[in-house]
């Protein structure tokens, strides 16, 4: 049903053709909502513009896969109509993908990829049959070549496939999601290596990306929605009332703030221990020529809830590492010389988005 050519570059990107003013649309799909976003080269530069956010309701999309296909195609067929989006670049689950690095011998190999299909079953959880798998090249010498492969099972393609088919709608490619947030946040060229937290509504995802490669990822079930309930349930208040006071008042501790502190505390240390989990591990473990893995620079928050007040400033000191609000126009503009209509809070939730749309301008 798919081509070998779709088996290649289900997360790198399919070639267009070089016309500087068409459009491109990324589209971040997650379980309770999608969001897009449109870049356009102008004579001034890239410029945004169609923009927004679609809610999914619960139950359409699980852990990545697509439970309710009818209701997923209402969804984007009401936005090709509404928007007029025809072709988009579309992210893919980070719960459906497993990563992993691999030392190939050159002496016998003629095709990488074949080196690769050899080895697939002894490193995830899915026949090679039923696998989509792509690689990056971390390293090579004389005798041999050190591979990043990225593998998700075909039936969820083909499943997101035929929705966008139903849908009308064209997908120019599928990419990994840590991979359009490195994109957009992580400057062109910058080969340093960098933890990203996409602090969203619902779920965060912890990624190391080093030397412009996706190295790790992981998924974790705390959101900002999970710290609004906690202070919803401790002050008996409703939830609005909550997401108020989180806003105001978040990580602050102070005495105004002491019990808002607290229960919030609860709830940030899980986030905390799960991301110095995986810093401990990064820089405990050796990769596969036992060599040790470059030191994290400074770690990276994005996603809709990472503003939340005093959040970096907690984790930059419980981790003893600088820790930064990302900037998701560092390759795509200069705010001095244009101030898109995404506002600063917005933006950090579109950085899956504008990382894909920036695939068109920022080949990587």
């Amino acid at each position: 049903m798919f081509t070998d050519a779709f088996n290649r570059f289900f997360f790198r990107l399919f070639p267009l053709p070089k016309i500087l003013s068409a459009p491109s649309f990324g589209l971040d799909i997650s379980d309770e909502s999608l969001k897009f976003i449109e870049l356009t080269a102008t004579k001034d530069g890239i410029r945004v513009g169609r923009h927004g956010e679609r809610a999914i309701p619960l139950g359409v999309i699980e852990s990545g896969k697509i439970k309710d296909p009818k209701k997923m195609e209402e969804i984007l067929s009401a936005l090709r109509k509404e928007e007029g989006v025809k072709s988009v670049r579309v992210s893919l689950p980070e719960e459906q993908v497993y990563l992993f690095q691999l030392r190939l011998e050159k002496t016998g190999l003629k095709h990488i990829r074949e080196g690769i299909e050899l080895a697939l079953e002894e490193r995830v959880p899915i026949p090679a049959s039923e696998a989509i798998f792509d690689y990056d090249l971390v390293d090579e010498d004389a005798q041999s070549l050190e591979v990043q492969v990225a593998t998700i099972p075909k039936n969820v393609i083909e499943n997101y496939l035929l929705i966008f088919k139903h849908s009308q709608m064209r997908v120019q490619s599928f990419e990994l999601e840590a991979q359009a947030i490195s994109r957009a946040v992580v400057k062109k060229g910058d080969l340093e290596t960098y933890m990203i937290v996409d602090f969203g509504k619902k779920r965060t995802g912890i990624f190391i990306v080093s030397r412009g490669i996706v190295m790790f990822t992981s998924t974790l079930d705390v959101g900002g929605v999970m710290l609004t309930n906690m202070i919803q349930k401790s002050f008996k208040i409703s939830f609005e009332e909550a997401e108020k006071m989180k806003q105001q008042y978040g990580l602050q501790r102070n005495v105004v703030n002491k019990e808002i502190f607290a229960v919030l505390l609860n709830s940030v240390s899980i986030l905390r221990d799960e991301i110095a989990k995986h810093f401990l591990y990064w820089h405990t473990h050796k990769d596969e020529e036992n060599q040790n893995n470059p030191s994290i620079k400074k770690i990276i928050l994005c996603g809709g809830d990472s503003n939340l007040i005093g959040l970096a400033d907690y984790i930059s000191v419980s981790m003893k590492t600088p820790v930064k609000m990302a900037n998701v126009w560092t390759n795509i503009l200069s705010t001095e010389n244009y101030i898109p209509e995404v506002n600063f809070k917005q933006a950090l939730s579109f950085a899956t988005a504008l990382g894909l749309a920036l695939g068109d301008f920022n080949k990587n």
